[in-house]
């Protein structure tokens, strides 16, 4: 098998890039999804965490950095005790993994950047939403730069950097023919995008590691958060989350089971926001247009916890083209949304539903304020029916509308008229051929 240190990690020229200018980059995501692999591969620090070889690291960036984790009780204790003499003897340069477990520290670290402002100084690794915590963002504004990273996307598998996103702004796919992923596709679905869990092979092994991961990743972030209380709670919420992925969020259906109100269960939605198990993607609205549904999606982070999270595996999928559909549009979502964090333009992600029940399943705003739609289908077949919603949205943005596609499981990527595009689902990664390990 594969190790994790042999993927590409494409957001790393913008890593690379923060380094250069800022001197305080934070690298946040989930736990386990490859962040300290990322600050270790970039900058090849002296002294290194247990179980990680010099030679899998990057000579290029040899820096002298020193690594210090905040999971070493120790280590932690003696932060929280004296942030500023910590800080002190830090070296000059230092990677600073799960910091969110020392918020008192920021303050320290502005100090000590206001007294020697060095581009790449402090590496910052978080495994919860660190841009939420006010501590940070009071503190560091204007001397910390984010790097978001997410698991590991399907072209980084592939080790091909694809070109979907500029094609969909710049309307150019063409009409050509690719293979049907078919059970493939469930399989990709039910496998997710964490390292760890894609170096065993598929099966029992594979679910066992995704199992333990949700009950670890409950367990300590909800003690570091101080909501132990909720260790009861959130697996089971979690699991009704995962049933409702890539639908409407309602409160009142995941309050229910739990004989709580719908701004408790708000609160504890954004608790497993924190901690990056799902995400909320808000309605896309213009405001001239009333009509508009304004009620965000639920999605979860990666649909290979969703699959351990509803017992369900490819071959179910499969049988249940109802759950295949929501997976695949959470699997498509988490794709796009990967891809974009490498991007060279900034984008925000939304949804699109109106009264009429014409929905678009993600839209997609690049800064340059142009926007684009992407439909998702699980049959083989695009039909002219399946482009409503994209006809709609595209009246609705008027000229900053730059394209639409309705991505599904077939063989052809036609046009279908006025910037409209039915792609075969593989389009999302199969789109420039293999390139190098280091992804630039």
């Amino acid at each position: 098998m594969a190790t994790q240190s042999l993927y590409p990690r494409f957001v790393k020229r913008h890593l690379s890039e923060a380094l250069a200018y800022s001197p305080a980059v934070l690298i946040q995501g989930s736990r386990q999804c490859g962040k300290t692999t990322l600050a270790l591969m970039e900058t090849a620090p002296d002294e290194l965490p247990p179980g990680v070889a010099q030679a899998t690291l990057s000579r290029d960036w040899l820096q002298g950095l020193a690594y210090v984790s905040f999971d070493d009780e120790a280590v932690r204790t003696s932060a929280e005790a004296d942030p500023m003499g910590f800080v002190a003897d830090l070296r000059e340069r230092v990677i600073l993994d799960e910091v969110q477990r020392v918020p008192r520290l920021f303050s320290a670290l502005k100090q000590a950047i206001d007294r020697r402002r060095l581009a790449g100084r402090f590496i910052l690794v978080g495994s919860s939403n660190l841009t939420q915590i006010t501590e940070l963002t009071d503190t560091l504004t204007g001397r910390l730069e984010t790097v978001d990273l997410y698991p590991l996307a399907q072209c980084e598998l592939e080790r091909a950097e694809p070109d979907f996103l500029d094609t969909l702004f710049g309307g150019r796919f063409g009409i050509t023919r690719s293979e049907r992923l078919g059970a493939n596709l469930a399989e990709r679905i039910e496998a997710g995008g964490y390292p760890a869990a894609l170096q065993r092979p598929s099966g029992r092994t594979r679910i066992a590691w995704y199992r333990d991961y949700l009950k670890f990743t409950l367990d300590r972030d909800l003690r570091d958060l101080g909501r132990q209380g909720l260790l009861e709670v959130l697996p089971r919420l979690l699991e009704a989350a995962a049933a409702q992925t890539a639908r409407l969020f309602n409160a009142s259906d995941l309050a229910a089971p739990f004989e709580v109100s719908r701004p408790t269960i708000r609160e504890y939605a954004r608790l497993l926001e924190r901690i990056f198990l799902v995400d909320r993607l808000q309605p896309w609205h213009n405001n001239r247009l009333s009509r508009l549904v304004k009620t965000p999606k639920l999605h979860m982070g990666d649909t290979g916890l969703a699959c351990v999270a509803l017992n369900a595996n490819a071959s179910r999928l499969m049988a249940d083209r109802s759950l295949l559909g929501q997976l695949l549009e959470t699997f498509v979502f988490q794709e796009l949304r990967r891809q974009a964090s490498w991007s060279d333009q900034h984008m925000k992600f939304f949804h699109y539903r109106d009264r009429d029940d014409a929905e678009v399943d993600i839209v997609i705003e690049r800064e340059s304020g142009d926007i684009a739609g992407v439909e998702v289908k699980a049959s083989s077949t695009a039909r002219l029916s399946d482009f409503r919603g994209l006809r709609k949205l595209a009246r609705a943005a008027g000229e900053r509308f730059a394209g639409g596609v309705v991505l599904y499981d077939g063989e052809m990527s036609v046009t279908f008229g006025d910037g409209m595009y039915a792609v075969p689902v593989r389009r999302l990664w199969d789109g420039n051929g293999p390139r190098s390990q280091t992804g630039r």
